[in-house]
């Protein structure tokens, strides 16, 4: 897994399915990254990573279903990491579980707790 975290603004603060999650101080966000050569969706990714900043399991969590297509959100994915090269970046934000998430095409997850006093990891 290639995971390109700006070492000079983040803090690893814990894992999560074999993935770290990092947090910005300055702007009070979580990120990890996803690898498009995992066998996990980025919908599970996502799922996963908030989560786990969120401190409960997934299953407590709204359904993923509710606030995007996760089906969609995978193909949009697997469309940017594929084997033709992209033209632009590209993302995708959307609020789930009480959080401002963004996908990046380049494979960053954003988790933004909108009450930060709720963050566990």
């Amino acid at each position: 897994m290639a995971e390109t975290a700006p070492s000079d603004r983040l803090t690893p603060v814990g894992d999560v399915s074999e993935r770290t999650v990092y947090y910005d101080d300055d702007r009070e966000t979580y990120h990890t990254w996803y690898d498009g050569e995992d066998y996990e969706p980025v919908s599970t990714a996502l799922l996963m990573a908030v989560s786990a900043v969120l401190g409960v399991e997934p299953t407590d969590l709204e359904a993923l279903y509710e606030c995007v297509d996760s089906d969609a959100l995978n193909d949009i994915f697997v469309h940017w990491r594929g084997d033709e090269p992209r033209v632009g970046e590209g993302s995708v934000s959307f609020r789930f579980a009480h959080c401002a998430v963004a996908v990046h095409a380049d494979g960053e997850i954003v988790i933004d707790p909108l009450d930060h006093s709720d963050t566990a990891v």
